[in-house]
């Protein structure tokens, strides 16, 4: 087992360990509920860290997760006057595509 990398909290690690599981690699979130010892441990080592089952796995896992958080942002206003903000390219108000 590797440790990949540590994510900011329990919500983040379980998305992050999902999407890396869709993808064939099996992977774990481990020292979820660490949390609650923050205080008594320093708080770097309480967040929650995502694990993967195979070495090998980790050159494409590190990949994914860095492709995960750099979505591109975008700005756009929909014909129906909603602005849309984010990584979105449907609109929230009528559920037109953004245009290309």
């Amino acid at each position: 087992m590797l440790r990949l990398m540590q994510a900011p909290n329990i919500a983040i690690a379980t998305l992050w360990a999902d999407l890396l599981c869709e993808a064939g690699m099996a992977a774990s979130v481990q020292r979820q509920y660490l949390g609650a010892a923050a205080g008594h441990l320093p708080p770097g080592e309480c967040l929650p860290e995502i694990w993967l089952d195979h070495d090998e796995h980790a050159p494409q896992a590190r990949a994914l997760l860095k492709d995960l958080q750099e979505l591109p942002q975008r700005r756009w206003e929909c014909v129906c006057g909603e602005r849309v903000e984010g990584g979105f390219e449907q609109c929230w108000q009528c559920g037109a595509l953004m245009p290309r």
